[in-house]
């Protein structure tokens, strides 16, 4: 009796071991499933308003990753707000990766110094996916004036009080170079925000604004044609999306240095198979060399990273900022 116990014991251990091993064996094979089963339905990039750079990029992507997947990418702007908005409805979508956004400065960095109630966490709630291009602001002045360098705006605009200078909307890239540049320089200039890029150009050609710090995507062909003349980028090294414009330490605005960046992101806790999934598919697509040749006709550079880094830099881009924005007292909307 003892030895049937003992055997039915002995068996009854084993069952449950392998019980617990194939237990362990679904989980695990389970991951890379949820990855090469997405996507199964249309994926949605947020962005910015229409015409502005974070549009165009996330156009792009959205057409690659199509017809890569064989699923309808679509990109749905959402303006306003410097771009919290669209960030505030990837935050608090469903994480399972079908809702991305395409953020910048204003939506993942100067809004956490610009909105003491926002919505969101901009490191908490969301996820790095990669980074997607990095460029410049261009510092463009309406033919009107007077100006073919920055020395030369610099000395015409010391002694007056009617410069505006347009931006994509408070806390965006486009404002904080603006402020930057006040502060290098000492010159006193009006900030006036628009709801997108796209936007603040049109004001800009329309002489309502006579200076714009925007990304050469959206003024591109402005500058080709010479309606709007670029005086400097935004960088202490030239870009070579415009080699001919010099770069701010060349023009001697020490301490003007504001990289344009945008990267992808996903809503925290999107599993983490399908974020990796993303990072390769998309990182593919980014290393392709029509489409780097694509960005760089539009004044853009490709680029890509791991979603450990993409997620880093927006936290040392947080503490770089908040300063600069605290000191030009910039308010939100």
């Amino acid at each position: 009796m003892n030895l049937i116990s003992g055997i039915s014991t002995l068996l009854l251990g084993q069952v449950k071991h392998w019980q617990k091993f194939f237990l362990c064996m679904a989980i695990v094979s389970s991951v890379p499933i949820v990855a090469q089963e997405y996507p199964t339905k249309p994926v949605r990039i947020f962005g910015h308003g229409p015409g502005s750079t974070a549009d165009y990029l996330s156009r792009v992507v959205a057409q690659k990753l199509s017809e890569k997947w064989g699923q309808p990418v679509i990109v749905d702007n959402r303006a306003g707000a410097g771009g919290t908005v669209p960030a505030d409805l990837v935050a608090k979508a469903p994480a399972d990766g079908y809702s991305l956004l395409m953020g910048h400065a204003g939506p993942m960095v100067s809004s956490v110094t610009l909105y003491p109630n926002l919505p969101y966490d901009p490191v908490k709630d969301l996820v790095g996916v990669t980074m997607v291009a990095t460029g410049v602001t261009v510092m463009m002045v309406h033919p009107s004036i007077p100006a073919n360098t920055v020395a030369e705006f610099i000395k015409y605009a010391k002694n007056r009080k009617d410069l505006n200078f347009s931006s994509a909307g408070n806390g965006t890239i486009s404002h904080l170079t603006g402020e930057l540049f006040k502060q290098v320089t000492g010159i006193n200039m009006m900030h006036i925000p628009y709801k997108s890029a796209g936007a603040g150009l049109t004001a800009l050609i329309a002489n309502e604004t006579q200076v714009s710090f925007l990304s050469p995507v959206t003024a591109a062909a402005q500058l080709k044609t010479g309606k709007l003349k670029a005086l400097v980028v935004s960088t202490s090294d030239r870009f070579s999306g415009l080699p001919e414009v010099p770069s701010s330490s060349e023009a001697g605005l020490v301490g003007m240095d504001a990289q344009l960046w945008f990267g992808l992101f996903t809503p925290a806790k999107t599993p983490k198979a399908v974020q990796q999934k993303l990072n390769q598919d998309i990182t593919e697509i980014l290393r392709r060399p029509d489409v780097k040749e694509l960005f760089l006709k539009q004044g853009i550079q490709a680029s890509y990273s791991s979603p450990e880094s993409l997620e880093d830099f927006v936290k040392t881009e947080i503490k770089r900022w908040t300063p600069i924005i605290k000191n030009a007292n910039i308010q939100a909307d």
